[in-house]
């Protein structure tokens, strides 16, 4: 099994809209080892991160993260470790559509 340390996924969503940020490959496990959120605008924002097992619809079981403030043109570094299997997806959220997020980690297949 061979395995690729890269950027998974880089998105600036729309503000309230559920975003996919990264989906594993068929055949493929993932570790998300870093997300980052940064704030780009003046004010602060709230985020969400969520975890979809295989795609599945949303669920408020899927949040690992809800609500949680990140301040003005400041950047957050979340350290996570996640464990994902083939077709699972990693969704954000921004509350102001000033954020940005970026994942880091492995992809093994």
């Amino acid at each position: 099994m061979a395995t690729t340390y890269k950027v998974l996924g880089q998105v600036h969503p729309t503000l309230n809209t559920l975003t996919t940020a990264y989906t594993v490959p068929a055949s493929t496990q993932t570790v998300v080892s870093t997300i980052t959120i940064c704030n780009l605008g003046a004010g602060p924002s709230t985020f969400r991160i969520a975890v979809r097992p295989a795609g599945a619809a949303i669920d408020n079981k899927h949040y690992i993260y809800s609500d949680a403030v990140v301040a003005p043109q400041d950047t957050q570094t979340l350290t996570l470790g996640i464990t994902l299997g083939a077709t699972d997806v990693v969704s954000v959220y921004s509350g102001s559509g000033k954020l940005s997020f970026n994942l880091f980690g492995s992809e093994i297949a």
